[in-house]
C-alpha cells in the first residue's frame, strides 16, 4: 500500500461533532477479530470468526482511517482481537504512520504481546511510541488459565523487545473477581519498577462466553481503596482520549489508569468511535447501530465516506447501556475482539 496522493483525496470536510456537542478525536480499528489466544472474559474456547471474505482490506481500512485524519481526528489505536496477527498488518501501520506529526498525533496499538518480539522495530520505525500490552496476571500458571493456553514469559519478552525498540508500554490489566484480584497490587509495584503504567479494566459484557460474567466482576472503587492504602497515589490530570481516569504513584513515573464502565460511566466526555474488521463504524461499544463503511467505499467511492460517516455521528448514543448481574444477558452479542479494544 502506498499513500493516497492528495491530488486525489476529497476536500477537507466540517469537523467530527455528534448530536451531543461532542468532538470525536479518535478512531479505534479493529484489523482483526481473530486472536491467538483465548482469554475467558472475551472469548468463548471454541470461537467462529468471520470469514477472510468478510474482512475490509488493509487498503479500505487506510482509506476510511485517512478520512478521519483528514476530519479532525488526531489518534488511532490499532487493535483486534491480536492485530499482529494479520498478515501484512506492518503495511498499514507504515501508511498511517506517514500521517503522525501531519495530521495525526498519535497512532498506537494494543496487542496480548506475543508477537512483539518479533514486530516491535518495526512498529516503533513505523512511527508508533507507545504500546498497550494485555497482561491480567504475571504468575505463569494463573495466565495459562486466564488465557487458556498462553505463555506469559513470552509476553514478558515482548515487552522487553517493545523498551528495546524505544516503545513506551501502558500494561491493561482486566480485574477479574477470583482470579487476579490478590494480585493487583503486586502487578501495580512491577510496574513501577519497570517503568510502565497500568490500567485496570473492569469486566465488559460483550458477546457469550462460557462462563457468567457475574462470577468474575470486581468493582474498581474497592480495587483503587486497597491499592491506595499501599501505594502513594496521586491525583493526575493527565489524559490519552481515552476512558481512564488517572493517578500517579508519588515519586515515580507510573500512572495508574482506572477504566470502570459499570461503576463510573465515562459517556459523557467520549471523544470515539470503533471501525470494526468488517469496515463498519460503530459510534458505541455498548449499541449495535453501525454503519457499513466498507459497504459505502465499495460501492460509491470515496467521496462518499463523508455523509456516511455524518450519518453515523448522528446517531452516536449519549450513553452505553452496560449492565452486569446473574443471568444478564451481554449488552450486546458480538465480543470485544470484533469491535476492537
Amino acid at each position: 500500500m502506498v499513500p493516497v496522493p492528495s491530488s486525489q483525496s476529497p476536500a477537507p470536510a466540517p469537523m467530527l461533532v455528534d448530536a451531543h456537542g461532542r468532538t470525536i478525536r479518535y478512531l479505534r480499528i479493529s484489523v482483526t477479530d481473530r486472536c491467538d489466544l483465548r482469554c475467558r472474559y472475551c472469548m468463548a474456547e471454541a470461537m467462529t470468526f468471520l470469514p477472510r471474505s468478510a474482512l475490509a482490506t488493509l487498503e479500505e481500512i487506510a482509506l476510511i482511517a485517512e478520512r478521519f485524519i483528514a476530519r479532525g481526528v488526531t489518534k488511532i489505536r490499532l487493535s483486534g482481537g491480536e492485530p499482529l496477527v494479520r498478515r501484512d498488518v506492518g503495511e498499514l501501520v507504515t501508511r498511517l504512520g506517514l500521517h503522525v506529526g501531519a495530521g495525526l498525533d498519535e497512532l498506537t496499538m494494543t496487542t496480548n504481546g506475543t508477537r512483539l518480539r518479533e514486530h516491535a522495530p518495526a512498529l516503533a520505525a513505523a512511527g508508533i511510541r507507545r504500546v498497550n500490552v494485555s497482561l491480567d496476571s504475571l504468575d505463569p500458571d494463573r495466565f495459562r488459565f486466564i488465557t487458556r493456553h498462553g505463555d506469559v514469559a513470552q509476553v514478558l519478552d515482548g515487552i522487553a523487545a517493545a523498551r528495546e525498540a524505544g516503545l513506551a508500554v501502558k500494561i491493561n490489566a482486566v480485574a477479574l473477581k477470583g482470579l487476579n484480584e490478590d494480585e493487583l497490587g503486586d502487578m501495580l509495584a512491577w510496574c513501577v519498577r519497570e517503568g510502565h503504567d497500568l490500567a485496570l479494566i473492569e469486566t465488559m459484557p460483550l458477546g457469550a462466553i462460557d462462563e457468567d460474567r457475574t462470577d468474575r466482576f470486581l468493582p474498581l472503587t474497592g480495587v483503587f481503596d486497597t491499592l491506595a492504602a499501599r501505594f502513594p497515589l496521586v491525583r493526575d490530570s493527565h489524559r490519552t482520549g481515552g476512558p481512564a481516569r488517572y493517578w500517579r504513584v508519588e515519586g515515580t513515573a507510573t500512572r495508574l489508569g482506572l477504566i470502570s464502565p459499570l461503576t463510573a460511566n465515562f459517556c459523557d466526555g467520549c471523544n470515539r468511535v470503533r471501525l470494526t474488521t468488517e469496515g463498519k463504524l460503530y459510534m458505541c461499544l455498548g449499541h449495535d447501530d453501525q454503519v457499513d463503511l466498507k459497504g459505502v467505499l465499495r460501492a460509491e467511492g470515496i467521496g462518499a465516506l463523508d455523509a456516511a460517516i455524518d450519518l453515523a455521528l448522528a446517531g452516536k448514543p449519549k450513553r452505553h447501556d452496560f449492565r452486569i448481574g446473574a443471568g444478564e444477558a451481554p449488552a450486546v452479542a458480538r465480543h470485544m475482539s470484533v469491535t476492537g479494544g
